[in-house]
């Protein structure tokens, strides 16, 4: 996603309710000088993407989000993990990138995932992310 769609998409997902072209647009505005028409290309594009619904009200349209911002990160994240030609050296720097508050969450994430049915691993195996 570009740097002008990331800017449109933030606003629906901070809205996260169907918008307009010029509600887009007028958010926009404050910061930075652009053309409604513009706005208007920009989630066209975002709907062929799949990142946006719409429904037409009169002679215009409301757009919504397909997912949220939280799922786009999932999926770039996958992506470029996919990429990779050694996804488990991949993984170890990305974890080393991590801040603590990164890993915590990462680890609190894999403890959702187990479910309380699933225990933990056993002594001796891979630690939790979030342990040092």
């Amino acid at each position: 996603m570009g740097e002008l769609e990331d800017a449109v998409m933030t606003r629906v997902w901070k809205w996260n309710r169907p918008v307009t072209v010029r509600e887009v647009l007028e958010d926009l505005q404050q910061e930075r000088s652009i053309a409604y028409t513009t706005v208007m290309t920009v989630l066209d594009n975002l709907h062929q993407k799949g990142w946006v619904r719409r429904e037409s009200e009169g002679r215009a349209y409301r757009y919504e989000a397909v997912s949220t911002r939280a799922a786009y990160a999932a999926a770039l994240m996958n992506d470029a993990w996919s990429q990779s030609d050694n996804p488990t050296a991949a993984l170890i720097a990305f974890f080393g990138m991590m801040s603590e508050e990164q890993r915590q969450a990462l680890g609190d994430a894999i403890r959702i995932m187990r479910g309380p049915e699933t225990p933990a691993p056993n002594p001796g195996s891979v630690p939790d992310v979030g342990e040092r």
